[in-house]
């Protein structure tokens, strides 16, 4: 398998790059407007053809690239079922796979971080967004986050995943670059709570600053990274 991980420096946000084969399909995860041209650089080196672009939510903190990378490449955009964007040409849900060559990730339904965020899995890893971060989990303050949500996503869905299983996130702000399920089991800070409420308290605790893109990533990646000309 041809697999790399990519790294925004402005919003620190992961994109991966996944291909069975050279001379194959690839898939981009959460890629980002202004790193399109070396998306698209990689993909040539790589021998690959971009088939599918998929977010795994609607971030708020960079715009996508699923347009961009659409008419660079005329690939597919999907995102999930429960998104607010409309521009995408896949919708999928939960229990449904994203398929490349055979490349079959399995699509799990992880909400909380915002109501639409969803995590691909394969055997060996899984492509958390959001809702699982290295040492961390995703906030859950606006874009109709919901920490109950969250717990379930985390203890009912992604810890359930067999402990060597590897933790790619979207984001990272320290540096981490893959984490597993064992070692956020053990070490993430937010997941060492009595139960669902102490997490729910936790989450409805923090005093975080909204992202500084906000206002003008959302209305953008709604509509697949075209930003408003007002």
């Amino acid at each position: 398998m041809i697999f790399r991980q990519l790294f925004d420096h402005t919003s620190h946000t992961y994109t991966y790059l996944l291909a069975e084969r050279r001379g194959g399909e690839a898939l981009l995860i959460d890629p980002v407007l202004e790193n399109t041209a070396q998306y698209v650089r990689l993909l040539e080196e790589l021998d690959v053809k971009l088939v599918l672009a998929a977010d795994t939510h609607i971030h708020a903190d960079h715009v996508t690239a699923l347009d961009s990378l659409r008419n660079h490449t005329g690939c597919a955009s999907a995102m999930g079922a429960m998104t607010r964007a409309e521009c995408v040409s896949v919708h999928f849900h939960e229990g449904e796979k994203l398929c490349v060559d055979n490349l079959h990730l399995d699509i799990l339904y992880t909400p909380g971080h915002t109501d639409d965020s969803y995590s691909f899995v394969l055997p060996d890893r899984v492509f958390t967004g959001d809702t699982l971060l290295i040492r961390g989990t995703g906030r859950t303050d606006f874009q109709n986050g919901d920490p109950a949500a969250q717990y379930d996503s985390l203890f009912g869905k992604l810890l359930t995943l067999p402990e060597e299983t590897l933790v790619y996130p979207a984001h990272d702000y320290n540096g981490m670059t893959v984490s597993t399920i064992g070692e956020e089991k053990r070490h993430n800070p937010r997941l060492q709570v009595a139960g669902k409420q102490a997490y729910i308290e936790l989450m409805n605790g923090l005093e975080l600053d909204d992202p500084q893109l906000m206002d003008i990533a959302v209305p953008a990646n709604r509509a697949c990274g075209v930003r408003s000309a007002a």
